[in-house]
């Protein structure tokens, strides 16, 4: 039997990842409450394990006093010299309490105590070698699916992927090899649990950086990413290198790079836009591929809203189908983005403004310069027709 326990620690140590001491702990702990709970013991005892052997022992732990007030938990300094002359009083003292019949009820309730350890152990051994892959990739084969989860194998865990973190244009079968990110590590009243998804955004940013080795180093930053999983996925990068185009780093040669996230995704569109730090260039690039003619943002800051014109035949293409362009190109700025068509928006422009402010300043100079001219030209006439009169009449008296 000690040789066959022996065995059983190797084997769940291997399989399991649950080290010896670990299991040693478990059961020490289950024999000391199966003896205090089988034999109505409540002294103090201890559990030895002979690691050579593979024995379990059951001791008692005793102090030496003078005078014993209680047996259970106590030796007198006469009874410990009689077994070592090297004992004084405050000592502890070790005796062998094992049971000969353990007994049925004993040994189900230290195995019942030992499969909750275990447990425990396996579940803490669960989240400290998979928390570290947390808002990672990895690799998974699909086990099985029920109407609420997609059950994925990942090394010796079994991994959930709920309903709204499944691709709604794929299809998951026993044996599939899909690649997963990892959302949640944790653990519930049944154990470990790991969470993975193919619909978060952050699928995508993991899929570029192993894609494009710039982004991986922090040449070119992802700034945000807007998903509509299976459909369409916009995102914004800029560069920390003036000398590197972003959007043709991400993009690739001939596209190559994108089209292999593409395809990962189940050809999923990807729009890839540069990130500008000024608001309006940034809505319009993400707006993109309809065109921008202005953008107008409102008073309140804190509400972050936009209005967005667009020529006439280019507000379907804006707005996207059943707005899905607006409304990922809103999540990925971060504004209320409101857009209309350019015929029911009024402009005004500075220029034309300007120029026919100065137009009606030089005709009402005009205007001035003429009334003054036409004033001086009658009272000059009249000075003239004057003189004439002063003639006339020197010219009758004489």
């Amino acid at each position: 039997m000690s040789k066959e326990m022996l065995e059983a620690f190797a084997t769940l140590e291997k399989t399991k990842g649950i080290k010896q001491d670990v299991i040693v702990d478990a059961i020490k702990a289950a024999l000391v409450a199966a003896y205090k709970k089988n034999y109505n013991q409540a002294q103090n005892v201890e559990v030895d394990f002979d690691e050579r052997k593979g024995n379990f022992k059951v001791m008692a732990v005793k102090t030496v006093v003078d005078e014993v007030q209680d047996d259970r938990l106590e030796v007198s300094l006469k009874d410990a010299l009689a077994i070592n002359r090297a004992y004084e009083v405050g000592d502890e003292i070790r005796f062998e309490v094992t049971p000969k019949n353990f007994g049925r009820i004993a040994a189900q309730t230290a195995k019942q105590v030992i499969m909750q350890r275990l447990r425990e152990a396996e579940r803490n051994h669960i989240i400290d070698e998979y928390s570290q892959y947390e808002d990672e990739l990895v690799t998974g084969t699909v086990e099985r699916r029920d109407n609420r989860f997609v059950y994925v194998k990942i090394g010796n865990v079994e991994a959930v992927m709920p309903h709204h973190d499944q691709m709604p244009n794929e299809v998951y079968n026993p044996q599939d090899q899909i690649r997963v990110l990892v959302t949640h590590v944790g653990s519930d009243s049944k154990g470990a649990q790991i969470t993975v998804s193919r619909t978060a955004p952050d699928m995508v940013k993991r899929l570029f950086e192993q894609e494009v080795p710039e982004i991986y180093d922090g040449t070119v930053e992802i700034v945000s990413i807007a998903r509509e999983a299976g459909d369409r996925t916009k995102m914004a990068v800029k560069s920390n290198d003036p000398n590197i185009d972003p959007v043709g780093t991400c993009v690739g040669q001939k596209g190559a790079r994108v089209q292999n996230v593409v395809n990962e995704l189940g050809g999923e569109n990807i729009d890839i836009v540069k990130y500008e730090e000024d608001p309006s260039d940034f809505i319009a690039n993400a707006l993109n591929p309809a065109e921008v003619i202005a953008v107008q943002f409102g008073d309140d800051e804190d509400e972050k809203s936009a209005l967005v014109i667009v020529p006439d035949y280019q507000l379907s293409l804006a707005i996207g189908k059943k707005g899905q362009n607006v409304r990922l190109a809103a999540r990925l700025t971060g504004y209320k983005i409101d857009i209309r068509p350019e015929s029911e928006v009024e402009f005004v422009d500075e220029k034309s403004s300007n120029s026919d402010s100065e137009d009606a300043a030089a005709t009402n100079e005009s205007q001035d310069a003429a009334t003054i001219e036409e004033t001086t030209s009658s009272d000059d006439t009249e000075a003239a027709d004057a003189n004439d009169a002063e003639n006339a009449e020197d010219n009758t008296e004489e």
